[in-house]
């Protein structure tokens, strides 16, 4: 039988994550019929990479979504709201980045390598967690497979990337003006970025914390069906344009070693161990850019507890965190019948 074929739309695509979004389709040679790119209306006219061709800006209406069988969202929350339900009910797949429908009781939010089976039954829309949230549950997964997890205390180092092109940007011109003796603004971050770290991304939320540390509690419980995890998180911006690193510390219910926490990490899909603090090796954001792997490295026993691990772990949040883990999303859910197709 010929292979089915998707139409596909990519909804955000001038952002830094649908730009992505697109790039990785194209890598994961992913059978689509059609693609197309769509934007806010001051975007058309614009045109996008997709493999060796260039694909005109179309503007984001639900009238452009007609026929589409999977939509890749990346336009923000009130763009998803707006339209994916809308594009559900007429039959296509939403597969969305925003934390629009995250915690929506009947929208599965998915990591492949974690909860893959989560996607059933999908009532047409499909949550992508945030991108600090998936790399630390794909590294978290397998070690709760073995010792059962308890509480976890992270703090993230998360580049400018993830505010965007506008926080790259911000970045590369306050580092030049503050390295020039030139005045500079500070627009998209909370305070300067160059040469500085900021204990806050996100908005502020209940108990002082922000909303972007409150995904990190919820979203894992979820990911993972630990509906009582303990998880203690600080979310900080870094000086770093792509790649977000985590150290992470975990308690768990059972006995674990170093010995079998790294075996079970180097066994599990989509995780590479990087790990010779001897010889100078260790996961870091230079390293760890256009790649779909989470890396994990400084694998170490906790001694504060009974049963407890520390690991630092680093991906490319425009990729795992965001991009490459909607394709893979789309890509089950193609192997798995759920989508509709020619």
């Amino acid at each position: 039988m010929p292979e089915k074929r998707y139409k596909v739309a990519v909804l955000g695509a001038t952002g830094a994550v649908g730009r992505e979004m697109l790039k990785v389709l194209d890598e994961m040679r992913f059978p689509a019929s059609d693609v197309i790119a769509l934007a806010s209306p001051r975007s058309v006219g614009q045109q996008v990479d997709y493999g060796n061709r260039q694909l005109d800006v179309q503007a984001a209406t639900i009238e452009a979504l007609a026929g589409v069988d999977i939509v890749l969202a990346s336009a923000g929350s009130a763009v998803s709201k707006q339209l994916l339900p809308l594009a559900a009910q007429r039959g296509s797949l939403c597969i969305d980045n925003s934390s629009a429908f995250r915690m929506h009781a009947d929208v599965p939010l998915v990591v492949p390598e974690v909860n893959p089976l989560a996607m059933i039954g999908h009532k047409g829309i499909i949550a992508n967690p945030n991108c600090s949230t998936i790399q630390m549950v794909v590294a978290l997964q397998p070690l709760h497979q073995l010792a059962g997890l308890r509480r976890v205390v992270v703090a993230t180092y998360q580049s400018v990337s993830g505010a965007g092109q506008k926080g790259i940007e911000e970045l590369v011109t306050q580092t030049a003006a503050l390295l020039n003796g030139k005045p500079f603004d500070v627009v998209v971050h909370n305070a300067r970025i160059a040469f500085n770290v900021i204990p806050h991304i996100g908005d502020a939320a209940a108990d002082g914390y922000t909303d972007e540390e409150l995904k990190l509690v919820y979203e894992t419980r979820k990911i993972m069906g630990l509906p009582n995890l303990a998880v203690c998180p600080t979310a900080v911006r870094v000086p770093v344009t792509a790649g977000h690193s985590e150290s992470v510390v975990c308690e768990f219910e059972r006995p674990i070693t170093v010995a079998q926490a790294r075996a079970a990490l180097q066994q599990a899909h989509g995780i590479t161990v990087v790990d010779d603090l001897a010889a100078k090796q260790y996961p870091m954001p230079m390293d760890c850019a256009e790649s779909d792997s989470v890396f994990v490295g400084r694998i170490r026993k906790d001694f504060s507890v009974a049963h407890g691990l520390a690991l630092w772990v680093v991906a490319d949040n425009l990729r795992k965190g965001a991009a490459t883990n909607a394709v893979q999303i789309a890509n089950l859910a193609v192997a798995a019948g759920l989508v509709h197709g020619a």
